[in-house]
Parts: C-alpha cells; structure tokens; sequence
C-alpha cells in the first residue's frame, strides 16, 4: 500500500508541475521541458555505458541543449532567419573530432550512441516547442499551450486506461518478447479512451479540427505505445525494470516520457502537411 500512495503521490505531483509548467508562460514550459531532455539524455547515455558502450555524454547533453534552445528561440521570434538551426550542425561534427582525442576502442559506435542520444531524446523534445504556437498563425509566434497540453492528457489517458483494460481483461500479448505485460485488449482499449479524451479536447483546442484531434489521438495512442516498447526492449536487454529512480514509484524520465518522445515527430509531420 505504501508502494501505491508513493506513486501516486509522485505521479499526482508530476502532472500538476508539467501541466501547470505547460500553460503558464512560454518560458516555465522551455525550462520544464529543457529540464525533462537534459535529465533524459543523461539516463539514456547512464544506459548505455551499463551495456558497454563509451559515448560523449557531456558533448551530447551540450548539443540537446542547443539543439532545445535554438529551436524554442526560433518558434518565439528571437530570430527571424531559420539558419540559426543550422548553426547546431557543426556540434554533430565535433562529436568525431573530439572521439579522435578519447583513447577508446569502438571509437565509432561511441560517435553513434552519442549521436543517437540527442536524435532519440533532444530531438523530440525540440520539435515539441511548434505545438506551443497557434498553427493557423503559423510562422507568427502566438503562445498556444493548448496543444501541448492536450496532447499530454490523452498521452496520460491512453497510458491509463492500456493498463486498467490491459489487467482487467487483457489475455492476448501484444508484444509478449519485449513486454509481456501488454496486451492488445489494453492496447485498443487505450486507443478507444485516448480518441475519446481527444474529441472532448478538441472542444478547448479548438486551433484544431475534430478531424485533427481524432488522427492526433490515433498517433498518440499508437506511436506512444511503440515508444513504451522501444524503451522497454531497451531496459531488457540491460536486465532492468527502470530507465532511473528520479520519480519515486514511477522509474526514471525515459520511464514517463518514451511515449511522447516517439509520439512527437510523427504529430509535427502531420500537423506540416495538415498547415
């Protein structure tokens, strides 16, 4: 019992800082958000030497840190010229320059697993800073959390109710090798709340359509469920329950956000297409 009110207690107090972080201010988001990627990259590059490898974890969280500012600059109007994105390139090269001096073997992959932390992690957490704006204004900066904040609840909604379904009637493994917890009933059962809960959003949100809000349940809920598996095979093959133990109860950042990271660049392609 005492497990259940420890995560509880910590799961409550992490969606009221995220969500209250979220719609306060452009700038409490960009530090929540810049916190939530560092931490990430860390636990991710923390994994990976556990399995062996060496990669540059101080040149990698530098480079997800500029790759998150630069990008959140831009969306708020800082600069008006997209080049300053460009700027962030020459990091990924300094990466090799850098190995060249680190007397290590597998010079190589160390160079791909630093790389792949700020693609994995950064990354995503960079392109969230284009749902903080009003698309239909889009390229002019208007602070829209709205999105955002929607596309967390039915992130949190589909992560619920997969579980709540999934142990109560869940009989069919989903991806038994990987997780053999998950089941494909709690997997359509998270789609169906996940969509749900992104039709009544779509009445608040209204910068986008029904329609729109109805496909971004569907990404959500389908991409976040892969982004759990991927983050899980991960953890298996180091033998491990968590990603890290920063959220009491809940396991590490990776733990409470892999879906939305994978979630997250499938969303801004189709909200591209859709603007």
């Amino acid at each position: 019992m005492s497990d259940l009110k420890q995560r509880l207690s910590t799961g409550s107090i992490f969606i009221v800082v995220l969500f209250g972080s979220t719609i306060a201010s452009p700038y409490t988001y960009a530090c929540i958000f810049l916190l939530a990627s560092t931490l990430g990259q860390i636990e991710f590059y923390r994994l990976i030497k556990k399995s062996g490898g060496n990669p540059q974890t101080i040149t990698g969280v530098i480079g997800g840190i500029l790759l998150f500012t630069t990008n959140f600059l831009f969306v708020q109007g800082s600069f008006d010229d997209i080049s300053i994105l460009v700027y962030n390139m020459p990091l990924l090269f300094l990466v090799f320059l850098i190995e060249l001096f680190r007397k290590n073997k597998n010079p190589f992959i160390n160079i791909s697993y630093t790389i792949i932390g700020i693609i994995y992690i950064a990354l995503p957490f960079s392109l969230l800073n284009y749902l903080m704006i009003d698309p239909r204004y889009y390229p002019s900066y208007e602070f829209y959390p709205h999105i955002t904040a929607g596309v967390l609840f039915c992130m949190w909604a589909n992560d619920s109710w997969a579980y709540l379904i999934g142990k109560k009637f869940g009989k069919t493994k989903l991806f038994e090798s990987v997780s053999p917890k998950k089941t494909w009933e709690g997997f359509l059962g998270g789609i169906f709340f996940c969509v749900g809960f992104a039709i009544l959003i779509s009445f608040i949100a209204t910068a986008l359509s029904l329609v729109d809000w109805i496909v971004l349940g569907l990404i959500i809920s389908i991409a976040g469920t892969a982004g759990d598996l991927i983050e899980s095979k991960l953890k298996r093959s180091l033998n491990l329950k968590d990603s890290g133990n920063i959220l009491p109860g809940h396991g590490g950042i990776l733990d409470r956000f892999d879906a939305l990271i994978l979630a997250i660049p499938f969303i801004i392609v189709y909200l591209f297409i859709r603007f």
